[in-house]
């Protein structure tokens, strides 16, 4: 079956000049590597070890990766997770941090990032899932090719088995170590694998469960689709505030969900779609926050924008990115940068500053833009130190320019998670 592995690789890998392969040094990823190096060659492939710090043995896993690379002729670069483990689930947070820790380090560097994941692990994901009650975009399953933080990222195994890659390694004279936390049924990725034994007498197994997923990824792409037709038609964009025409109405309620989510992860730069009851709430309602985003009514249409409070403590320099989105241009930005001039949210303190500024008559008050006052201390302002040097729709001085990307320029698919 290694033949079919190595045909996976080479086809997923087609027309791209380099890549990356993520490996932990477990069997999985380093068959991988050692089929991405024989279907590209080693100039072609770079590799990338995560140590989260999480178990001893982690930094001697690392070194073994290391000294294979070096015995392949592939470029090996190991990342260490400083921050550690800060409270709430573990396995997430690690994981979170590893697509971090490697799209950072694949930005620039490669074409896209090959990740190991097998058969089995798409069965599983799946089973986990159907326990969650998840919907079409959580039975579909982990995607074979997905873009996602700037970064293409690959799994070409998804109908190849973990056995297949092992026995391809063995072939191959290769080993590799087994992390003990896949046996440890404390996490539910062990139990679902473990579940799946006591399924077969039921006829299901790991196959059968992929198929599915492939059948819901179909389904998903449809309803994809018809949802971006939507936006396309009644989406715009006003002062950096998204305004949806007629709240949607006369769209099914799986394709507001779907709107809804897209635009909630765009804005807010999550990873993952909000949960689907939270999701529910607010569109019922027509109003409040979710995921570090206000949605209001006026009229007929729908209107979201960053909260204020969520947006409260980023800061960047003068012509770095604000809140993913939002760039303010000087003729001497560099020289402001220097100087300690940077992107704030206006924020409660820059509202007042401006109330002050119109009962001089120095320019129109806040109020005058239309936005609710909560929108308005959201948006960028321009601060040198707690001077305010431009503010969003008041004043800006003569040469700056203030622009959001457009949503649909920097949107990710969603993640199929909930």
């Amino acid at each position: 079956m290694s033949g079919a592995a190595l045909s996976a690789i080479r086809t997923a890998c087609g027309g791209l000049e380099r890549v990356g392969v993520a490996v932990s040094g477990g069997g999985d990823s380093v068959a991988a590597l050692v089929l991405a190096v024989e279907a590209l060659g080693p100039a072609r492939v770079a590799a990338v070890t995560v140590d989260h710090g999480l178990r001893a043995e982690a930094a001697g896993e690392a070194a073994g990766v290391a000294a294979l690379c070096a015995r392949l002729g592939v470029a090996h670069d190991i990342l260490r997770w400083e921050a550690g483990p800060q409270g709430g689930n573990l396995m997430d947070a690690a994981r979170a941090a590893r697509f971090a820790l490697i799209g950072n380090w694949a930005r620039g560097r490669v074409d896209a990032v090959v990740l190991a994941h097998t058969l089995d692990d798409q069965a599983e994901t799946v089973l986990m899932r159907l326990a969650r009650g998840s919907g079409v975009d959580g039975l579909s399953g982990m995607a074979a090719r997905r873009q996602a933080g700037g970064v293409l990222w690959l799994r070409p195994f998804l109908e190849v088995s973990r056995a297949d890659l092992r026995d391809a390694l063995q072939a191959r004279g290769i080993g590799w170590v087994e992390d003990p936390t896949n046996a440890d049924p404390r996490f539910l990725r062990v139990r679902a694998r473990q579940a799946l034994d006591g399924l077969r007498a039921l006829g299901i197994e790991a196959g059968g469960l992929v198929r599915t997923a492939g059948r819901m990824a179909r389904a998903r792409a449809a309803l994809e689709a018809q949802a971006q037709a939507v936006l396309a038609r009644d989406l715009r964009e006003e002062r950096g505030v998204l305004i949806l025409r007629g709240a949607l109405a006369g769209e099914t309620d799986e394709i507001r969900a779907r709107i809804m989510a897209h635009l909630a992860m765009a804005l807010s730069g999550a990873a993952y779609r909000p949960r689907f009851d939270a999701l529910q709430r607010w569109m019922a309602a027509g109003e409040g926050t979710l995921m570090g985003c206000v949605l209001w009514r006026e009229g007929a249409d729908w209107r979201l924008a960053r909260e204020a409070r969520a947006v409260g403590a980023l800061r960047v320099p003068v012509g770095a990115v604000w809140d993913g989105r939002w760039r303010a241009e000087a003729p001497d930005a560099a020289a402001m940068a220097a100087e300690g001039t940077e992107i704030r949210a206006l924020g409660e303190s820059g509202l007042a500053v401006l109330g002050r500024q119109a009962r001089a008559g120095l320019h129109p008050h806040p109020r005058e833009t239309g936005l609710p006052r909560g929108v308005m201390a959201g948006l960028p302002a321009i601060w040198r130190d707690e001077a305010l040097v431009a503010a969003p729709l008041v004043f800006w001085p003569e040469g700056w320019s203030l622009t959001a990307r457009p949503v649909a320029a920097f949107h990710d698919t969603p993640s199929q998670s909930h």
